[in-house]
């Protein structure tokens, strides 16, 4: 019997009829799955991403729990004569049967519970609460902050109080859940940026019609098994023997920081560690966790309901889920998957919005080190070390002095390279920034530290470093001192506040250690001056490291993203080490008709001059007066809001002077409000929401006589706050301008780091290159600049009737190199124009084609 899953020729789980991209996408998804494969998806934003994902997966699970049955029952079949194989195969069913029922009850059995827990707190919700736990007044001594070391701790009894045995006693005492066998299953890990995109995730699961809790029988409409047309939105039904629509039954979990998910006041305004306090507060409300689909916000009411810890409650509730939800961070760094008890073996991951991965994994093994943080972690390393050394044992005394020695001298290098640097620049300035940083590798500041370091084995302080969680011992203890040491001063508690909230400097100075013990090539140290500071900075170059670890031991990993052009650049960051046959891609068109998307590049301004906005042309003033004719042409043409982006905000602001400067700001404002993006993004809020107020105002109230339109022009930057995760739907962007291409800067030292990286890389792997293309580290730099513009791009349309003109201007955006790096969906309609008349030409056409229809 084949127990290979063939790929559906119809998702009953969708809750419409789906268009043929979305379709498409699901099979692709499904095969890849099923296939054991690495794909690439890029779906643009309106196309129904998040919900053809989670269909496509979430069905594959489904299946995948049928053909789990079938196996079993496939396996208790052999050679003995068939009434004995049938009676076999009826006892196994009704084993699998009685399983689901049973964990099926105990999930209704939570249900309830929680409904009465939410009644409870509705009523007691105008008082407030005083009770406290029996653990919560137990004082610690000193012993919680020596080393973990199973023989000392065992040994050492006799020097706990009784608060603290009688408390020891009662948390090993077993639980009727610790008991049990903790069930595992196949399961969905879903990955994005943020909490908020995760909670728009568990929005599009309760569409779905899909039980994974048991078996349904499912009447599908009849049209839903036909290849889907690539229009029509028509509903199917999804119904059970009743004609009743089901509800999704799917095991889900959100996980989120302990910050985040702690409900106890007192614990978190300690300056101590949260974990270790927060632990002894556990009591298991997985089954609740799990009955109905939470996110964040859900978890931390039903943990105040039930009140009980929601984060180490949504952490026991990890094996039994079947849909994981988590940002990135928990999922790609090894210790949060080991803190959180997650194993990634073959089961079935998903990054979305994955435009961001491969910056946020380089990001992640990037660790800043600060002089002040430094001398701070020795200071308070040698406090420990004179407090406990008649308590440490041999091993632990030897480990910590070693450390000392370590610390000791990476600060006296460090001290020594700042004299150094301030003999020769006394009075550094810009034109000094290069003479202020020094880069080497792990190897060579080893090297540059002395014999006695040198000697050191990195592998073996990191060793002893996370199993005796040493960083988080002295850190805990001198938070508890500082808090003695504060008493009830108020300017005190407050400094030891805000001292709370910051990464303690042992644990800052543990990642920089790890971080160290990585391949020398991999990365780069480098030193440098920031405000007469010396900065030390671990830079992680190869983004494939720490990711490839979860690359291979999961079944399948996707990455999706509404933009994910150009996806070369990933292949060669990510995956040069998978094998062709292991790798997928998918790239689909955008739901919208063609007729809904213009899409310009403008290579001449209105005088006829070249339009070229290189960085060494960014103080041209006639360039500047060029674009600022452009723009009041725009203005004139473009209904609503337009939204324009550039480079950066050093080129906003010498933008906005120009025209300040020569009345073409006043005359844009004539016509259009004008609204710039905030440095600060506390203020990005309010800049959206009065901007979108001015766009809902009616043209006959635009300033009468002064010939204003109604609508508003809103200046963004590309790669800023407003350039990702929002959406400009409709009214608030008819038209998206994007200004130049934003290259980053190539003065920067951890840029040229990485630059000369991936040419060394591709040295190594023997890439020989045809006559006429670039070097790996070029290729580089251009991706790096086109997938920021294509995030920009990918603002406007957000829906399948959404409509815009997309005009970039620079005439570097005709060049064949410049133009495959673009989403399909955009490059296949761009019109090259050869003069500002036919610019305005077409965009007068689209616009006056879209009013008619309106």
């Amino acid at each position: 019997m084949s127990l290979k899953l063939e790929t559906p020729g119809s998702f009953p789980a969708f809750p419409f009829l789906p268009y043929e991209i979305q379709f498409n996408l699901m099979q692709h998804l499904y095969t890849s799955i099923e296939d054991r494969k690495v794909t690439i998806v890029e779906s643009p934003t309106g196309t129904g991403k998040t919900l053809s994902l989670l269909c496509a997966s979430l069905t594959w699970l489904r299946d995948e729990l049928d053909r789990v049955k079938r196996g079993k029952l496939a396996a208790s079949e052999g050679d003995a004569l068939d009434w004995v194989i049938a009676q076999t195969v009826e006892r196994k069913r009704r084993e699998l049967e009685a399983d689901e029922l049973e964990y099926s009850e105990r999930l209704r059995k939570a249900k309830q519970k929680e409904a009465s827990l939410r009644k409870t707190a509705q009523n007691r919700a105008k008082r407030a609460r005083t009770e406290k736990s029996s653990t919560s007044d137990v004082h610690l001594d000193d012993m919680a902050f020596l080393p973990d070391d199973d023989n000392e701790a065992r040994d050492e009894d006799d020097n706990l109080s009784p608060e603290v045995r009688a408390m020891m006693k009662q948390l090993e005492r077993p639980s009727k859940v610790d008991a049990e066998p903790e069930p595992t299953c196949t399961k969905i890990y879903y990955a994005s940026r943020t909490h908020s995109q995760l909670s728009q995730v568990l929005h599009e699961l309760e569409k779905l019609q899909i039980n994974l809790s048991g078996t349904s029988v499912l009447s599908l409409h009849p049209e839903a098994s036909k290849s889907p047309p690539d229009s029509a939105k028509r509903p199917i039904s999804l119904v059970d023997e009743d004609d009743e629509v089901t509800t999704p039954e799917v095991r889900a979990v959100s996980l989120g920081s302990r910050k985040q998910l702690c409900i106890n006041e007192n614990l978190k305004g300690k300056a101590g560690d949260l974990d270790e306090a927060c632990r002894q507060r556990l009591s298991d409300f997985r089954d609740q966790v799990l009955a109905t689909p939470k996110d964040i916000e859900d978890l931390v009411v039903s943990g105040q309901n039930a009140q009980t810890c929601p984060y180490f409650g949504s952490r026991r509730a990890i094996t039994q889920a079947q849909l994981v939800m988590l940002p990135y961070n928990l999922l790609l760094q090894s210790a949060a998957r080991e803190s959180l008890g997650i194993d990634l073996k073959d089961q079935v991951i998903i990054i979305d919005e994955a435009h961001n991965l491969i910056s946020t994994l380089l990001s992640l093994s990037t660790i800043q080190l600060p002089l002040k943080t430094l001398t701070t972690s020795l200071h308070q390393l040698s406090i420990y070390l004179a407090r406990f050394k008649d308590r440490l044992s041999t091993q632990n005394s030897l480990h910590l002095k070693r450390l000392v020695g370590l610390l000791d001298a990476l600060l006296k290098y460090a001290e020594e390279w700042k004299g150094e640097r301030n003999k020769v620049n006394p009075n550094p300035g810009p034109a000094k920034a290069k003479e202020n940083v020094e880069t080497m590798t792990s190897g060579e500041l080893l090297r540059k530290l002395g014999r006695k370091v040198e000697g050191i084995n990195l592998l073996e302080v990191e060793a002893y470093l996370k199993k005796s969680r040493i960083a988080r011992k002295i850190s805990g203890y001198c938070a508890k001192e500082l808090e003695k040491a504060a008493g009830a001063d108020p300017l005190k508690r407050a400094k030891l506040s805000r001292l709370s909230n910051t990464t303690p400097p042992l644990h800052a100075v543990e990642s920089f250690i790890v971080a160290l013990t990585a391949s020398s090539d991999d990365g780069r140290v480098t030193f440098s001056m920031i405000d007469d500071q010396v900065e030390i900075k671990y830079q992680h170059l190869n983004p494939a490291t720490y990711f490839r670890e979860v690359v291979e031991v999961a079944r399948s990993v996707v990455l999706a993203g509404g933009t994910m052009s150009p996806i070369s650049d990933v292949t060669n960051q990510l995956f040069t080490w998978l094998s062709a046959e292991k790798l997928t891609t998918f790239s689909c068109g955008h739901i919208i008709p063609a007729s809904n998307l213009q899409t310009l590049v403008v290579k001449k301004g209105p005088r006829g001059g070249d339009l070229q906005f290189k960085f060494d042309r960014r103080n041209d003033q006639a360039l500047l007066a060029e674009l600022g004719q452009i723009m009041l042409n725009f203005a004139n043409v473009v209904p609503s809001g337009m939204v324009v982006f550039v480079p950066s905000y050093s080129f906003l602001h010498v933008l906005i002077n120009a025209w300040e400067s020569s009345g073409t700001l006043e005359k844009l404002r004539s016509k259009k409000r004008v609204f710039m993006e905030p440095q600060d993004a506390s203020g990005v809020e309010r800049v959206l929401r009065e901007y979108a107020a001015e766009i809902q105002v009616p043209t006959v109230k635009a300033a009468p006589g002064s010939g204003r339109k109604a609508g508003a022009l809103l200046f963004a930057v590309i790669g800023a706050k407003l350039s990702e995760g929002l959406n400009f739907t409709d009214d608030l962007a008819r038209a998206v301008v994007i200004i130049g291409l934003p290259f980053a800067n190539l003065a920067s030292p951890e840029l040229r780091e990485r630059m000369q990286y991936v040419n060394r890389l591709e040295q190594s792997r023997g890439v020989k290159r045809l006559p006429g293309v670039k070097d790996a580290a070029t290729e580089l730099y251009e991706n790096m600049c086109m997938n920021a513009v294509n995030q920009s791009i990918g603002r406007a349309i957000r829906h399948k009737d959404d409509w815009a003109s997309l005009v970039l201007i620079d005439g570097r955006y005709s060049s064949p190199r410049i133009r495959s790096k673009l989403p399909k969906w955009i490059g296949e309609s761009l019109i090259i124009t050869e003069t500002f008349g036919e610019v305005m030409k077409e965009m007068g056409r689209f616009y006056r084609e879209k009013k008619s229809r309106l």
